[in-house]
């Protein structure tokens, strides 16, 4: 069952690899926040049907880890996407993956679990692994406003993943996962006048097809990792959503972008760190 789910985290990080692409290219035609709303309407509206009749036994414990879990989402891929109208999306997945670190140290202050030690040297080689594969892009010594803002959303996603760990165990991952995508969608258009974002005067075809896909996506991927999730670690959950990177880098080779000997030495080493986790698998790291 365990290598089932790391299995399925897996999956999912190829198919974030292929987002940034996307996103990048719907930035041209949209603001973020109607975007990620027009996005996670439709995944949540996937989730429901999910859900189905299992809906009727929520619980408010499952309310609030929803609109919480949901809240990190909105902040997340709101300031990621804001992030791409100013970075490469090889740029964005280098420093979105800096979670990668983050996650252990917010377990430990947080949560009071410190990681093993097999955890850190996985963390520690994931990290040198995308540092070199951001390389080409990425001057954290002159961070721009793009870097910033995705940077930003780096310690976001940190937050989320802790926050599905803390609540996974206890609840329905089927009715969280559409309350979460759903609190996503109506914080995201409720942001939109605070922010000053206006509905696009003509709403594109290829936008709201990409959304469509991607809300398809998101459905899929949150509820894979609510399920999962109660198996997994967050820390060996990092350690796998650490190959994004790697995923993201053979999208944009396909696309005409090229990481370089750096680059791929870095991707290696990202596997590396995955493979180096499993050392600890006999027992949960926390």
């Amino acid at each position: 069952m365990r290598l089932r789910a790391e299995a399925a985290l897996l999956a999912v990080t190829m198919v974030w690899g292929a987002t940034f692409l996307a996103v990048q290219f719907a930035m041209t035609m949209s603001g973020p926040l109607f975007f990620v709303g027009l996005r996670f309407a439709i995944a949540a509206a996937i989730a429901f049907a999910i859900a189905g009749r299992t809906l009727k036994h929520v619980t408010r414990r499952e309310v609030v880890a929803g609109c919480a879990i949901g809240v990190s989402i909105c902040a997340g891929y709101s300031l990621q996407s804001e992030g791409l109208k100013h970075v490469l999306s090889s740029e964005s997945a280098f420093i979105t993956a800096l979670y990668v670190p983050i996650v252990p140290l917010l377990q430990w202050a947080v949560l009071r679990r410190p990681p093993r030690l097999t955890t850190w040297l996985a963390v520690g080689l994931a990290f040198l692994g995308m540092t070199l594969i951001g390389a080409r892009g990425a001057d954290l010594d002159n961070l721009g406003r793009g870097e910033l803002i995705t940077l930003i959303s780096a310690f976001v996603f940190a937050a989320e993943i802790l926050l599905i760990s803390y609540f996974a165990p206890n609840v329905d991952a089927r009715r969280v996962t559409a309350i979460q995508l759903a609190a996503t969608s109506i914080l995201a258009f409720t942001l939109m006048p605070v922010f000053g974002e206006s509905v696009p005067a003509n709403v594109p075809w290829p936008l709201v097809a990409m959304a469509a896909a991607l809300g398809l996506a998101s459905s899929i991927i949150q509820l894979t990792m609510n399920w999962a999730q109660k198996i997994v670690s967050p820390a060996r959950a990092t350690i796998i959503y650490a190959t994004e990177p790697v995923w993201a880098g053979l999208i944009g080779l396909m696309a005409g972008e090229w990481l370089g000997v750096f680059g791929w030495v870095g991707g290696a080493l990202v596997i590396a760190g995955v493979l180096v986790s499993e050392i600890g698998r006999g027992r949960d790291d926390g």
